[in-house]
């Protein structure tokens, strides 16, 4: 891309980033209890196609499948020595597919293990195993990186914090999964907004926001809240609804087109990345890129 992400940002530009990655797996074949994270390394045209159809279907920006593979998380599958490979697969898969139209950014998420004292992981170790899935995302191309998926706002900090270590002057993203209380919207860990966006800003954060966990209205309702305590851009990736149980199936009940509609309410609240999470496809971006085409 010949400008950067962060200018973009800079001159007021809204983003399309991208929709669902496990869907799309599921629906290539992913098994229950497979590693998704597996397939960089064995079906890495599969992931070359889920990059470009989000790319043709208008997103900016396209998120590389490594969302689970941290050392630690990896380790449940017998994978965690292969972490640094499989990291650099993702990312050259998903540079491949999107072809020079648009930035790639290396995904990291939890790594599955609460943070002691509440449990075994060890603080250091985690961001030890964040800081080799980062570079190993940039030496496979990754112009972006983005922290997705968190609830607690402590191991979010060492990602953020390995992020910026692996790209000094790139972009960092970082986005927490929030749920609504008589209190206000809070992480499954306790960590409110205002708390999670001076820790991510501290961190290193460049884009704050939210993704997964609500569908589009809840999204809009966190939106209003980041938009009261930060200037930083803010990033909005909703659910297609919350999920339900249809003939033993999953099903997300949010169409493209109501994904869409929440998309004025979330620009006036100061989003500027704008995707989708669970259920979301590429005719979820679409639909969104349609709306954005004709601001």
């Amino acid at each position: 891309m010949t400008a950067g992400l962060k200018n973009r940002l800079a001159a007021g530009d809204v983003l399309l980033s991208d929709g669902a990655m496990g869907t799309l797996l599921q629906a290539e074949g992913l098994g229950p209890g497979d590693a998704p994270e597996a397939w960089n390394l064995s079906r890495p045209d599969v992931l070359e196609k889920i990059a470009a159809a989000y790319i043709d279907a208008g997103a900016d920006l396209v998120h590389t499948n490594s969302f689970g593979a941290s050392p630690l998380k990896l380790a449940a599958h017998g994978l965690d020595s292969r972490c640094a490979e499989i990291n650099r697969a993702a990312a050259e898969a998903a540079t491949r597919g999107v072809a020079g139209r648009g930035w790639v950014s290396g995904s990291l998420g939890s790594c599955g293990q609460l943070l002691a004292p509440y449990g075994a992981a060890d603080p250091a170790e985690v961001f030890t195993g964040f800081g080799i899935q980062a570079r190993a995302l940039v030496a496979g191309g990754a112009e972006v990186l983005t922290v997705e998926t968190m609830s607690d706002l402590a191991e979010a900090v060492l990602a953020v914090r390995a992020a910026r270590e692996a790209l000094p002057a790139g972009a960092v993203l970082a986005t927490m999964t929030f749920e609504p209380t008589p209190r206000g919207w809070f992480t499954i860990m306790g960590n409110d907004v205002p708390t999670v966006v001076d820790g991510l800003t501290a961190a290193g954060a460049d884009v704050v926001g939210s993704n997964c966990g609500q569908g589009s209205q809840g999204m809009l309702a966190v939106a209003r809240e980041f938009a009261g305590v930060t200037e930083l851009p803010l990033m909005i990736q909703a659910n297609a609804g919350l999920p339900v149980l249809r003939n033993g199936a999953v099903h997300y009940p949010e169409s493209p087109a109501d994904l869409a509609a929440v998309l004025p309410g979330l620009l006036d609240a100061g989003v500027r990345i704008v995707g989708g999470c669970c259920g979301t496809t590429p005719a979820h971006i679409a639909a969104l890129r349609a709306y954005l085409s004709v601001l």
